[in-house]
């Protein structure tokens, strides 16, 4: 059984000031949510000054999340020179109808992860990054796919983020509506939501006896 992990203590930075009751710096929770959602945003300063936020792929290892991206990213380039960024990872469970439009709103698990990455050099490490990232999209791909050429590594950044300062907001349950307003005659509640997987498509260009992998025919993203 791994061991829980410490909560993370608050500094300035990840202290949550509004909405403090939905908030959390339990690492189960932080974990839990990296380990679900698919999409990371990673926001960084470029070399002009300018704020920019980048769609990415993500694992967690331990006590780090790995990103990855081209060597020739101008995102990337900055992170490896130590600069500060932030990485958040959300996900939706459902929409939120309250009696009055402005109580709509929506149930979610999020996490706001600040600090600074580092480049990933030592090649076993980036290997291990690598099938860190393809087995979180899809676990038990790796071993069914081609590795990494040297040259694909070479074209390839990984930078790795450690978990120290980061914090978890969650909203779950019912609307909230002012008193009043329950008495009005209109529908109230949760529309839950969830990501599901649709019928694999198979590759035109792959024998059509190819049976589908148990991990394609069973997917399901961890919760």
């Amino acid at each position: 059984m791994t061991p829980a992990q410490p909560a993370i203590a608050p500094s300035d930075r990840v202290r949550l000031r509004r909405k403090r009751e939905r908030g959390s710096h339990d690492r189960e929770v932080i974990d839990a949510i990296l380990d679900e959602g698919l999409i990371a945003h990673l926001g960084v300063t470029d070399d002009e000054g300018h704020p920019v936020v980048t769609p990415t792929l993500h694992a967690r290892v331990g006590d780090v999340v790995y990103l990855h991206g081209s060597a020739a990213s101008r995102t990337l380039a900055s992170l490896r020179s130590g600069g500060p960024a932030c990485l958040t990872v959300s996900l939706i469970d459902g929409l939120v109808l309250a009696r009055s439009a402005m109580h709509h709103s929506v149930n979610y698990r999020s996490v706001m992860l600040f600090g600074r990455s580092a480049p990933v050099t030592d090649p076993e490490e980036k290997l291990k990054a690598l099938e860190a990232v393809v087995e979180h999209i899809i676990p038990g791909r790796w071993a069914a796919v081609r590795a990494p050429t040297e040259n694909e590594l070479r074209a390839t950044a990984v930078l790795s983020m450690p978990i120290d300062q980061a914090s978890a907001k969650v909203r779950s349950g019912q609307p909230v509506d002012d008193e009043d307003d329950y008495a009005i005659d209109t529908w109230a509640g949760v529309l839950p939501l969830a990501l599901q997987p649709l019928a694999p498509q198979p590759d035109p260009r792959m024998p059509a006896a190819r049976p589908l992998p148990s991990y394609v025919s069973c997917y399901r993203r961890p919760r």
